[in-house]
């Protein structure tokens, strides 16, 4: 029992040796944020390329903590889908209109200025819309995470 709690411990220390050893002070300005060097279609993203992606903290493919921004254009319509992990997210600026259920339903959209929260759960379908102008909002969760599609016909990767 002694060994087996002492391999336990030992354990402990190098994973968590290891998570700290990759761990970097990060401070970003809004005005430093990159969307020049920004992805599309990145991981934790619906998927639509037209959708610029940056990775703040880790990496949303790999198990562990992410944080990514994403800079939607205007009049994008994002239909029904989910991710696997528990994210939460931040409307940074613009005006998102997001809702939960299994297929767009624009009556279940709701208005989210700068400044709003809002939760996606894991494998709970949503979807979402910006209208006249561009959206970027912050969502961080706990990788490795995925899109899925409700309906295989809207999926942007195709």
């Amino acid at each position: 029992m002694r060994n087996r709690l002492a391999c336990l411990a030992c354990l402990l220390v190098l994973v968590t040796a290891a998570g700290q050893g990759s761990a970097q002070e990060i401070r970003l300005a809004p005005s430093e944020f990159d969307f020049g060097k920004a992805g599309s279609a990145g991981a934790g993203t619906s998927g639509i390329g037209s959708i610029q992606t940056i990775v703040l903290k880790g990496d949303p493919t790999k198990p562990g903590l992410y944080t990514i921004l994403l800079r939607v254009p205007a009049n994008t319509r994002i239909a029904a889908h989910r991710h696997p992990d528990d994210r939460v997210a931040t409307v940074v600026s613009g005006t998102w209109y997001f809702g939960y259920g299994k297929s767009f339903d624009a009556a279940r959209l709701k208005a989210l200025p700068p400044g709003s929260f809002y939760t996606e759960l894991p494998n709970e379908d949503h979807f979402a819309e910006t209208r006249d102008s561009a959206v970027m909002v912050q969502i961080t969760g706990m990788g490795p995470t995925g899109t899925v599609y409700v309906d295989k016909a809207n999926e942007p990767r195709q």
